[in-house]
């Protein structure tokens, strides 16, 4: 199923795609935009520089990174650095990005206790291959797929990446975009570009809108995605959403593409996280970890990694931490 975009820019940003804005200072920006697909999803590049031939390269460079770690992460592409780790058991001579994910994917997984764990795929393929079927897998089936899933037999070094208990698969889709977002603002960055957009799935800001105002991001409801919850103005800090809507194995979203990886089935109170992280990576990944929590325990997980979140439970009532600069939607209830 199609990822589903939960985090939206909010109106009138679309509009600086090929103009010039004024800096604080009074030099004109040179604004360009570029727009593509991957990740399942549609992905945007924004930027503005005083010289529009480096504008131009830099959002060029961009693209080309984004293509470049989907090339290595896809799950869909059978030729991908993944596919052939999933396929075969082992990869040798891991390409770089590749290798730089499943590093963090373990230091999140250890801290959280494999609360995060991106060795799930055998869980998404039973659910996946039940649905095909119209059913959901039974007890026995997800205690199966459940056995091949453990973040810590999953091992990674520079020169060989390799799984120690047969049948084991990894998926990056949780934590690939935002590592992605990562990566295209340090090139961004790199070219001297002090303000810019990154959405590779999630959100990672550079500066300021135009050069003068904070970008604004919109938070889309779970259950009426047509609508936004609240409006979040990006501090700099990279923005991720997860949430039950973007793939499901039931109707009524209880089964969906997070996992518990502790019990194999989909945590049941929370419909949607927002994290707002340091890095993309982390933001991403965390998402998830605040999925399996849950509310009672989410304020706890945000002192843990010191970062902020929006949590929105199955009744479409939400909470979010005081560190979070948000202007909420007043029809909605929170919590």
């Amino acid at each position: 199923m199609k990822r589903r975009q939960l985090l939206r820019l909010s109106l009138g940003l679309g509009a600086l795609a090929g103009c010039a804005a004024v800096a604080p200072a009074g030099t004109a920006l040179h604004w360009g935009r570029r727009d593509l697909l991957g990740f399942g999803t549609t992905l945007s590049l924004q930027a503005g520089h005083e010289r529009r031939a480096v504008m131009e390269r830099a959002l060029d460079e961009g693209v080309a990174l984004l293509r470049r770690i989907e090339a290595q992460m896809s799950l869909f592409d059978p030729a991908s650095a993944l596919s052939r780790l999933n396929r075969e058991g082992r990869l040798a001579s891991p390409p770089e990005e590749l290798l730089a994910v499943l590093r963090i994917a373990h230091e999140v997984s250890r801290e959280s206790r494999g609360a995060f764990d991106v060795t799930v795929q055998p869980l998404w393929e039973a659910f996946a291959a039940a649905k095909r079927e119209g059913r959901l897998p039974d007890a026995r089936e997800v205690a199966a797929a459940r056995a091949r899933v453990d973040w810590r037999a999953l091992d990674a070094r520079r020169r060989l990446v390799r799984f120690d208990t047969p049948g084991m698969a990894v998926t990056l889709n949780g934590i690939a975009q935002g590592y992605a977002a990562d990566r295209v603002r340090q090139a961004l960055a790199a070219h001297g570009i002090r303000h810019a957009l990154v959405d590779a799935g999630e959100f990672a800001p550079l500066g300021l809108r135009g050069g003068t105002q904070a970008w604004s991001l919109g938070i889309a409801d779970p259950q009426a995605e047509s609508a936004l919850i609240a409006r979040l103005l990006a501090d700099g800090r990279c923005v991720a959403t997860s949430a039950d809507s973007q793939a499901f194995f039931s109707a009524d979203r209880r089964h969906h593409h997070i996992v518990d990886p502790h019990s194999g089935y989909s945590p049941p109170d929370l419909s949607a996280v927002t994290v707002a992280a340091p890095s993309g990576a982390l933001a991403d990944a965390l998402t998830k970890v605040f999925f399996v929590a849950g509310p009672a325990q989410a304020r706890q997980v945000a002192r843990q990694w010191q970062v902020d979140a929006l949590w929105v439970d199955k009744a479409g009532r939400w909470e979010a931490t005081p560190g979070l600069w948000i202007e909420p939607a007043a029809r909605q209830p929170k919590l």
